[in-house]
C-alpha cells in the first residue's frame, strides 16, 4: 500500500489501469501525462515486449492538499490487457491503493469486459485484497462510438453492487458523479454498494481526469 518517503515529505500511492486489451487504458494515461505540468511529473516508461505493454509514470498533483504536512504522490500504472499475460497483471497489482476499471463500451466487447472483471477480482482476492473496500472506480469508456452498449446494460454485467455485512455502513449515500444514482441502497431487503461509474472518451480526453481525480480523492480519504 502507500509509502512513506520522509526526506522528501510526501506519500506514494499507487494507482491502476485494469481491464480488456484495446480498452483504453494506455489512452488515458497518455493524456494524464499530456496535460500534467513537466516539472510535477517523472519520465513514463514502457516496459514493451512484441505482444504486450505496461506503462507507469508518478505525478505529484498541486491541487490535491497534502495528509498531516506531506505531499501525495501519485503512480499510475497500466496492466496488459490479455488475460494470457496474468502473471504480468498480478504482479503490477501489489501494493496498489487504488484501481480504475476500464471498461469498453462496445457491446461485441462485453465477454471481454466481464472476463478482465472478474480476474481484477480473483487477482486481488490471491492477494487477500478486497476490492470492496479499497478505492475503486469504473469507466466506460468509448461513449462515442455508435454500437457503445447503454450504460443500464454495463452496470448491470460489470458493477451491479455487491452485499455490504458490515452494519455500520448500511446507509443510504448518493453517487456524487452521477445525479439519482445511489452508492449504497437497499434492494429487495439487502443492503448493496457499488463503485462509482464514469463515461469517457479516452482519445478526446473526456471524463479522463474525472476519473482519476475520484479515485484520488478516495485514496486520499483513506490516508486521512
Amino acid at each position: 500500500m502507500s509509502m512513506i518517503n520522509y526526506a522528501s515529505r510526501e506519500i506514494n500511492c499507487k494507482l491502476v489501469y485494469y481491464g480488456p486489451g484495446l480498452g483504453g487504458k494506455t489512452t488515458n494515461l497518455e493524456h494524464v501525462y499530456g496535460k500534467v505540468n513537466p516539472d510535477a511529473r517523472g519520465k513514463m516508461v514502457s516496459l514493451a515486449t512484441e505482444t504486450e505493454r505496461t506503462l507507469f509514470f508518478d505525478f505529484l498533483p498541486v491541487d490535491l492538499g497534502t495528509i498531516r504536512g506531506f505531499k501525495t504522490r501519485f503512480h499510475l500504472y497500466t496492466v496488459p490487457g490479455q488475460v494470457y499475460y496474468n502473471a504480468s497483471r498480478k504482479l503490477i497489482l501489489k501494493g496498489v491503493d487504488g484501481i480504475v476499471f476500464v471498461a469498453d463500451s462496445q457491446v461485441e466487447r462485453m465477454e471481454a469486459n466481464v472476463e478482465s472483471m472478474q480476474n481484477l477480482y480473483d487477482n486481488m482476492s490471491e492477494y487477500g485484497y478486497d476490492l470492496t473496500k479499497i478505492p475503486f472506480a469504473v469507466q466506460y469508456n468509448k461513449r462515442d462510438l455508435p454500437n457503445a452498449a447503454p450504460v443500464a446494460d454495463l452496470e448491470a454485467q460489470l458493477n451491479p453492487g455487491w452485499p455490504i455485512d458490515d452494519p455500520s455502513r448500511q446507509s443510504p449515500e448518493p453517487d456524487p458523479y452521477n445525479d439519482g444514482r445511489m452508492l449504497r441502497e437497499q434492494v429487495d431487503g439487502e443492503w448493496i454498494a457499488r463503485a462509482p461509474y464514469f463515461e469517457s472518451v479516452a482519445l478526446t480526453g473526456e471524463g479522463v481526469f474525472d476519473t482519476l481525480r475520484a479515485v484520488a480523492k478516495m485514496v486520499l480519504k483513506t490516508l486521512s
